[in-house]
């Protein structure tokens, strides 16, 4: 019955209740029921009351509201349009009174009497119609069919989960309770639900309850706490949920539309990164931007953040049509508006670059194309070099003679003091954006980061293969270790370091701890259901050519410090480290590179990188 309730109905019931509200104002200033002293100025007072209240509430929305989900806002705009209208038919009545002071008798106190009283008869139907859709949501009429759930949080996050579940009939949930390990809110309710205890005390709840679900609602939670939470649940044998990380909400909002199961990105995740979207969307709003690699995990993610600051035009740049198709007619559904211009091109051709840069001026250029995969860069050297450091240098150029304001490159921690092929080739381009800072005393700098998880070829999607064809795992040494971001978090830090940079920098982003990729392939079987050694095996395949048993942020060399965003590094004297001929040294590896010499390569790329630098390389055979 309530549910069919609408605006119209309620806007006649405002037109019975306002004149109550005008008599009982003269009511209570007179003192009796008996106001026909005033009778002149109570009808003109009515009058204006259902001529100006209705119109304000129509103005401000007041009947494009669902009354049903009504909050504080709507309150208090409802109130904010009576205050206004009370003014209104109050100073009009004094008027009428100061003209036809014997008419239109007018008690000055009335309006101040009609405000309260307005705001409580108009406001108490739609409140009767708000606590009727809490009594009959679908968890309170029948628990029949309906899952047992445990909220994880009484935080914002968690409260919005929480309405939202008591709001919506189809989705089969009845919440028990919550639970938080702030000591001061057991007991205390949430929207009508009991916070039943801490974490530690899910095992407990979920066989007193029959709890067979639990939703972690902490988006800004570390890794390590959901971590923990994940254990305890797994040992209570109940299902999870969560609330993606703050990093990957890039619009703030929590809906229940966005839960989904645990992930390893969940439990490898840190703090939630604080970035100065002010600054960013100062940066990139209104400019022409061209981002390299734009099909790619990184550039595509960039894609979608740019696109929220408004940019002039985005410029797509890729050499795999299909990834570019993708992103191409992504990026157009979420904004019709902004000009999204898809460009194939190969970045080792020069003239193909000159003549893009030349139609669409860009001015601002992320840089995230590249060739990553070691062992494959180890057996094709010659496309790592020709790709990743000559591609490099003719994007370079085609922005220096395009005038663009400013060049960011996305770099790799394989960069540093190399050991494989794909990682020289990485510093060498960082050597190349360095120098063209210093030639053009413009913003160019470098973004240096570890593995993302989740991009194409990562090892998190490797290891997710094997386990779904029943494994065995393979791990290259016991005791490898790498550095992981998620996509969101390394984007949005690129952007930040965009806005700090002044040119010649290498900005190193923070990523905690490194991982070992052993404990990684323990936590991807066990989040699969399985168990390792019973369902999974774990197997040791031997250090492939080129790789490392752990990765650096900085080479030899390098003074770093922190810069004014706490979770990015700064390498303060990177472009003093370049080598004197280095142009000359980079036309002769591309040379050898375009050849096909491997050893002439190898011998280039000794000079290049000094040897304090360069472990030695394992030739090819």
């Amino acid at each position: 019955m309530f549910r069919r309730i609408r605006n119209r109905h309620l806007f006649l019931l405002d037109v019975f209740l306002l004149p109550l509200a005008v008599y009982f104002s003269y009511v209570l200033r007179l003192e009796g029921l008996d106001i026909a002293p005033f009778w002149g100025s109570f009808v003109l007072f009515v009058f204006f009351a259902l001529i100006i209240t209705p119109t304000l509430f129509r103005w401000v929305g007041i009947y494009a509201r669902f009354w049903l989900y009504a909050s504080v806002e709507e309150l208090l705009l409802l109130a904010g349009a009576l205050t206004l209208s009370a003014v209104i038919c109050g100073l009009l009545n004094l008027t009428l009174a100061s003209v036809y002071p014997l008419v239109v008798p007018f008690p000055r106190s009335t309006p101040f009497i009609f405000l309260l009283l307005s705001i409580a008869f108009t406001a108490a139907p739609r409140l009767l119609l708000r606590l009727a859709a809490l009594y009959q949501r679908p968890d309170t009429l029948g628990m029949r069919g309906l899952q047992h759930v445990l909220v994880v949080g009484a935080g914002d996050a968690g409260a919005k989960i929480l309405r939202e579940i008591q709001h919506t009939g189809h989705l089969g949930y009845h919440i028990i309770g919550l639970v938080d390990d702030d000591p001061l809110k057991k007991g205390m309710h949430l929207h009508g639900v009991p916070v039943l205890g801490g974490r530690q005390d899910i095992p407990l709840l979920v066989e007193e309850y029959g709890i067979q679900q639990v939703i972690i609602a902490m988006p800004s939670a570390a890794g390590v706490e959901i971590r923990e939470i994940v254990r305890i649940c797994e040992q209570a044998k109940v299902k999870t949920q969560i609330v993606p990380s703050l990093s990957s909400l890039i619009d703030g909002r929590v809906t229940i539309n966005q839960l989904r199961n645990v992930e390893i990105e969940d439990l490898l995740r840190r703090e939630a990164v604080k970035t100065d979207t002010t600054a960013v969307h100062h940066l990139l709003r209104g400019k022409r931007i061209l981002i390299t690699g734009a099909g790619g995990s990184i550039g595509s993610e960039l894609c979608r953040q740019v696109l929220q600051c408004a940019p002039a035009e985005l410029i797509l740049l890729g050499h795999g049509e299909n990834s570019i198709f993708g992103i191409t007619h992504e990026l157009r559904r979420l904004n019709a508006y902004i000009p999204i211009t898809a460009v194939i091109a190969d970045v080792r051709f020069p003239q193909r670059l000159h003549a893009l840069f030349e139609q669409h001026r860009p001015q601002i250029v992320f840089h995230a194309a590249a060739h990553k995969h070691v062992p494959l860069m180890e057996a094709n050297p010659t496309e790592a070099i020709t790709n990743n450091v000559q591609g490099t240098r003719n994007l370079l150029r085609a922005a220096q003679d395009a005038a663009v304001e400013h060049f960011v490159m996305i770099s790799t921690d394989k960069a540093v003091n190399p050991t494989s092929i794909m990682g020289a080739s990485k510093r060498l381009a960082e050597m190349l954006v360095l120098q063209a800072a210093q030639q053009t005393g413009r913003p160019y700098q470098v973004v240096r980061f570890g593995n993302v998880l989740g991009s194409r070829g990562s090892v998190v999607l490797t290891f997710k293969e094997q386990i779904a064809r029943g494994g065995p795992v393979t791990i290259t040494h016991p005791d490898i270790t790498r550095f992981f971001m998620t996509i969101p978090e390394a984007v949005q830090l690129v952007l930040q370091a965009a806005v700090l940079g002044r040119g010649g920098e290498i900005f190193v982003l923070d990523m905690g701890q490194p991982i070992k990729i052993v404990d990684l392939a323990h936590d991807l079987i066990t989040l699969s259901g399985l168990e390792v050694g019973r369902d999974i095996e774990i197997v040791y395949s031997g250090l492939r050519p080129g790789e490392k048993l752990y990765e650096e942020l900085f080479n030899t060399g390098e003074i770093y410090d922190r810069t004014e965003h706490h979770k990015i590094f700064l390498a303060i004297n990177a472009s003093t480290l370049l080598p004197s001929a280095l142009n000359e040294q980079i036309d002769a590896l591309i040379t050898a590179a375009i050849n096909n010499n491997p050893a002439a390569l190898y011998h280039c790329l000794q000079q290049l990188i000094p040897d304090n630098e360069l472990a030695p390389f394992v030739r090819p055979s």
